[in-house]
């Protein structure tokens, strides 16, 4: 009886074959705590210019004046509510696939999705592209910080006062999910590429 009931534990805490856990390669080590918090920083970076984009999106007044709050007020609620709404949700959706490199999902696609559920991912199908949008949104982010936000703001319609000081504190995050992003990807490659070899 005995006998049964460890085998019974055993079996219990086997991961199904169909599973994600069966196709994970268990040679490779967990992420880093650092690299965990790392990217759940990248992924929240993108909220705070979501939310000021959205409320932009549904009209809400952020400070715009003359010819271009006159355009934006055209659209706005409408197709530009659309826009601002789609543009904050694909934005955090890319934000958030950098958690997929310290989770197990990084590795093997969850069952759940068509076509290649349960499958393993190929390391470079993942840091190739995410290197890529590290040293773009890098580029951008050191851009921004360094002359091309104050340019922006130095546009005659731009937002003034509290409202240039509300979108600048919404934007400013945004400046950290390119290195964020290569710092988490940089790890993802030790655990998954460079470990084998």
């Amino acid at each position: 009886m005995s006998k049964l009931v460890i085998n019974a534990r055993t079996t219990a805490h086997r991961p199904h074959a169909s599973g994600a856990a069966s196709a994970a390669a268990p040679d490779v080590p967990p992420a880093p705590r650092w690299a965990q918090l790392a990217a759940k920083a990248a992924a929240l970076s993108t909220v705070s210019s979501g939310v000021w984009r959205i409320a932009f999106g549904f009209g809400v007044p952020v400070g715009f004046t003359g010819a271009t709050a006159a355009a934006y007020g055209e659209h706005q609620p409408g197709w530009g509510t659309v826009y601002c709404v789609v543009l904050s949700a694909l934005t955090e959706a890319l934000a958030f696939l950098t958690v997929g490199l310290v989770r197990p999902w990084g590795q093997v696609v969850p069952r759940w999705i068509p076509l290649i559920g349960d499958r393993r991912v190929r390391p470079l199908t993942a840091v190739i592209p995410a290197l890529i949008g590290s040293a773009i949104l890098t580029k951008v982010g050191m851009l921004s910080l360094f002359g091309g936000w104050a340019r922006n703001l130095a546009e005659p319609d731009s937002p003034r006062g509290f409202g240039a000081l509300v979108m600048t504190l919404a934007y400013l995050p945004l400046v950290v999910w390119g290195p964020l992003l290569g710092a988490v990807t940089i790890d993802y490659a030790r655990r998954t590429l460079w470990r084998r070899r």
